[in-house]
């Protein structure tokens, strides 16, 4: 049994943070990251669309705001720091019917308060001059939000661990863990380790480490909800120079159907969200009979259809219509055509839902003990990835100094 003062599990870009910010805060620290992959960054880190995200949309006051604009900065600082490509291209979110202006004004108002700098309103006409293929009644233009590649980050991160000291444990996953005394022990694929402090970053599977630690206390879960993408045919990728975004159904934590300009030159279309038969099913034919199980003997999951059943139904209806997507990029871009879109990527997003069916809106992160458990980190997280990982250090730090209560799973 190999000895540790941190461990942390899940070797995505939340987890490769939250090890770097601890190895920044205390240098001589024993600590490794243990993956069940074969490499780092394999699941949602590396299925993204890869925004660096201003802070327009959140709370003010809430974990996600606070850490989103803290964490562009950080984030942005780092890749400089690391020649890794950055490009500032600007959102723009559009009201494409007047519905949407109300909702236009929150978002600016809860832009303004979280200090996103820069942020300020545009007029039908100046929308149409910055981006003449694109319609809407008004726009709140967000002129600092970036692009990036997320999975190059995420590699950067991990070799600044390994020159610090800490270590990587891949292709080694955790099946049990036990808390016999004031350490945990971590059973793995491969050996058996032992910690003062885990910290579950386990993304897809973190309900699942926490249920390992913790039991049948644990009242959250995750539900995975696939995201697809069209990439728009070359010829047409310069279309837009901003990112285009609708305004967001409040009532619903996911951003709709937009328009993303990517690192490489090509422009992606998407997302919708719909129910994933699989935490790791990136296409419609991967089902997992556990997963699937886990979903439908749970009361929040039927909860949350009876919520949102209506909203579901159109996702779901994009997912398997070409044309049904198109008519929703259309309210943004009416110009595009079905010859314009092509078959892209898919991400699977880890969304906690609670028992009353509500989807968890904000970050949620939960300490038992000496160990802290990531529950609930979607987007903005890999944005947020090295505010969130200073946010887990003061818990650490709390961990370490104080015997204090345990905080609800």
């Amino acid at each position: 049994m190999r000895n540790w003062d941190y461990v942390v599990i899940g070797a995505g870009i939340v987890g490769l943070a939250t090890a770097l910010q601890i190895l920044r805060a205390r240098p001589k620290a024993k600590i490794c990251v243990v993956e069940k992959e074969r490499a780092v960054a394999g699941h949602q880190t590396s299925h993204n669309s890869g925004v660096i995200h201003s802070g327009v949309y959140y709370k003010p006051d809430s974990v996600k705001a606070r850490t989103c604009v803290e964490g562009s900065h950080l984030l942005t600082k780092f890749c400089v720091q690391h020649n890794i490509a950055v490009r500032t291209c600007g959102k723009i979110i559009v009201a494409t019917h007047p519905v949407d202006l109300p909702r236009l004004d929150e978002l600016e108002r809860r832009g303004h308060a979280n200090g996103v700098n820069g942020l300020r309103r545009i007029s039908k006409d100046e929308l149409r001059e910055l981006e003449p293929h694109v319609h809407g009644h008004s726009g709140l233009l967000a002129p600092n939000t970036s692009i990036v590649d997320f999975a190059q980050v995420a590699l950067a991160y991990a070799k600044e661990i390994r020159e610090a000291g800490g270590e990587i444990l891949l292709n080694t996953a955790v099946t049990a863990l036990h808390t016999p005394s004031s350490h945990v022990v971590i059973e793995t694929s491969k050996e058996t380790l032992a910690a003062k402090t885990v910290i579950n970053c386990a993304g897809l599977h973190s309900d699942r480490i926490a249920r390992l630690a913790a039991g049948p206390k644990v009242t959250t879960h995750i539900i995975p909800f696939r995201g697809e993408y069209y990439l728009i045919k070359p010829q047409r990728a310069d279309m837009v120079r901003h990112l285009i975004y609708p305004v967001p159904n409040p009532a619903f934590p996911f951003l709709g159907v937009h328009l993303t300009p990517k690192i490489d030159g090509s422009l992606e279309a998407g997302p919708n969200a719909v129910f994933a038969t699989a935490r790791e099913g990136y296409s419609k034919g991967i089902v997992n009979g556990k997963d699937c199980w886990e979903c439908f003997k749970y009361s929040g999951f039927w909860r949350m259809l009876s919520r949102y059943w209506k909203t579901g139904l159109g996702e779901i209806h994009r997912s398997f219509s070409k044309r049904a997507f198109l008519i929703e990029l259309q309210k943004l871009a009416p110009s595009l055509t079905l010859d314009d879109l092509h078959p892209g990527g898919a991400g699977v997003r880890a969304q906690v839902v609670m028992p009353n069916g509500t989807l968890c809106d904000d970050f949620l992160i939960r300490r038992d003990d000496n160990i802290i458990h990531v529950l609930n980190v979607p987007s903005p997280a890999a944005t947020a990835s090295l505010a969130i990982g200073s946010h887990i250090v003061n818990k650490v730090l709390d961990l370490d100094h104080i015997n204090s209560v345990p905080e609800k799973l």
